[in-house]
């Protein structure tokens, strides 16, 4: 039990309060209704439907292609699902880049038709005015610098970002201008671990990190990723749970098994 753990529902001021009492706070991703009822009921503080979605539910090699509507539908079913967990809708690629009256539209269409708590949006300076908007109609935006996935065609690889200085000062700054526009919290991806917690002793607000040591406020991980569903992706960042890939083939094998065999279903297994 934490200090934290008979709250009813986790809010963003929830979230600054853990913050204050040096509690860490636990994120994960969910796309679908039975994964986010199982993480709620675990206790997750945070849940994120991610962009991320893209790559783990559909198969594409980028977070690019997912759509609003997309994420609209795994929103919505996240949201049936969680009681007590504030859930967090990303925006996806081309709902906000350079067009801060669509990126409103965007976060409205999110908070009406799913139900959601609030949006992440990546990038810092560049999108400023988009937040700002979002802001500005009471819609909860969480930032998210360092390695932005949806900018993966400019960076053009997914090695550790801000290991430069100049970098690394744009992201303190960006962090910065993020915070005092109106964020109540910040993602920070693949950074080195000293500087993510300068971020973090320096902001008034939850600082999350993904790949960013544990000098920050909480930490998230992709759910099929730290439950070893996903496989092929393994950066140094990431612990595995379990190995469910390799259960659920060996439960599906039992069961092939089983039908070929005329094993399964048995005398009790039939009506």
């Amino acid at each position: 039990m934490t200090k934290f753990s008979s709250v009813t529902k986790v809010t963003t001021h929830v979230l600054q309060e853990m913050k204050l009492k040096d509690e860490k706070i636990a994120m994960l991703t969910a796309y679908d209704f039975s994964m986010a009822r199982l993480l709620d009921r675990a206790g997750i503080d945070v849940i994120l439907v991610g962009d991320s979605a893209s790559n783990v539910m559909a198969g594409h090699t980028s977070t690019l292609p997912i759509t609003l509507d997309q994420m609209i539908y795994h929103a919505s079913s996240v949201i049936r699902a969680v009681s007590r967990a504030l859930v967090i809708v990303d925006l996806p690629f081309g709902t906000y880049q350079g067009d801060s009256r669509g990126a409103l539209q965007s976060a409205i269409r999110i908070m009406k038709e799913a139900g959601a708590d609030a949006v992440k949006m990546e990038g810092g300076v560049e999108i400023i005015e988009s937040v700002e908007r979002i802001l500005s109609a009471g819609i909860p935006v969480m930032g998210h610098l360092g390695l932005t996935p949806q900018s993966i065609h400019k960076f053009g690889t997914y090695v550790v970002r801000a290991t430069e200085e100049a970098e690394a000062r744009k992201l303190v700054d960006d962090a910065k201008k993020l915070e005092e526009a109106g964020c109540f919290s910040v993602v920070l991806e693949k950074i080195p671990a000293k500087l993510a917690t300068e971020v973090s002793s320096k902001a008034r607000i939850p600082i999350i990190g993904i790949g960013a040591g544990p000098g920050v406020d909480g930490q998230v991980l992709v759910l099929h990723d730290m439950l070893g569903i996903t496989t092929e992706f393994s950066p140094r960042f990431l612990r595995r749970y379990n190995n469910l890939s390799e259960e659920i083939i060996n439960s599906v094998k039992s069961y092939i098994g089983d039908v070929k065999s005329l094993d399964f279903p048995n005398e009790r297994e039939q009506y």
